[in-house]
């Protein structure tokens, strides 16, 4: 791994991966490259939002600590908040349950022109559903085609899909649920429900790793990035999303109206 994230394009195996990686970037470095691309994407969602033809969707997953939000608040920090939707997926409610289980996602997929978050999303539905036996085999199996069907028609409809996967290892996510307990000013990210996802780290490495070689299909690669490191996980993240969104080519749309005729008086 070289300045970038790994691109899954045919089967991995987690375990080969190093989450401590840093590409061999100090902290420093890291965190002014990432700052740079965060003001390149800010530069982008103006004229992403002037065009208004295409939309991007940046796909958040991976284990408790692995610092999703933080990654959202890295690569977004220079965006204007009015063109960025998020959505974050958690236990679905009486009415999202009588529907299939991509229809609360398609409902939040944003707008052409906006660029939206999803912190934890549809593959929920072949993780915790899976994990914890919520549904039976045949039924998640069954999920990864129509996941991957579900992202080509968006892709065909313009919407461009950035999917990252945050790899951290157990001890690291030790330490950070430690760092919560011991500073009040993190207490409150603290749940004991996430030392019971914890019980069942093995159980969720597997469904990761299945996920990742099921549904990285060649409209919607996964990135996995490696996460024991903020600041070099931030600076993948932010370096991939710019290179993805400099690959629209926008240009500034030309005006409607003939502008060397109008005089402001």
């Amino acid at each position: 791994m070289k300045h970038q994230s790994v691109v899954i394009k045919g089967k991995i195996r987690l375990k080969d991966f190093d989450p401590d990686a840093r590409g061999g970037l100090d902290k420093e470095k890291a965190r002014e490259k990432a700052e740079k691309c965060g003001e390149r994407i800010g530069d982008l969602q103006q004229l992403l939002y002037a065009n208004s033809k295409e939309a991007v969707l940046l796909i958040f997953q991976g284990m408790d600590a692995s610092g999703k939000d933080g990654s959202i608040r890295a690569v977004l920090r220079a965006v204007n908040p009015a063109g960025v939707e998020t959505a974050n997926f958690k236990v679905p409610s009486d009415e999202e349950r009588a529907h299939d289980f991509l229809w609360r996602v398609h409902k939040v997929v944003p707008p052409y022109g906006n660029i939206g978050v999803f912190n934890r999303s549809h593959y929920e539905a072949v993780l915790a559903e899976r994990v914890l036996k919520i549904v039976p085999r045949q039924v998640w199996r069954k999920r990864y085609e129509q996941i991957v069907a579900f992202e080509k028609m968006l892709s065909e409809n313009y919407v461009l899909l950035l999917k990252f996967y945050l790899h951290i290892s157990k001890e690291e996510q030790a330490e950070r649920f430690e760092e919560c307990l011991a500073n009040p000013r993190k207490n409150w990210k603290f749940s004991q429900a996430d030392l019971k996802t914890r019980q069942h780290w093995d159980d969720y490495i597997e469904a990761y790793e299945e996920m990742l070689n099921a549904t990285s299909h060649e409209a919607a690669r996964w990135h996995l990035v490696p996460a024991d490191r903020n600041w070099y996980r931030d600076y993948l993240i932010a370096h991939t999303v710019v290179k993805a969104m400099e690959g629209l080519k926008m240009k500034w749309p030309k005006p409607k109206d003939d502008l060397s005729k109008i005089r402001v008086v």
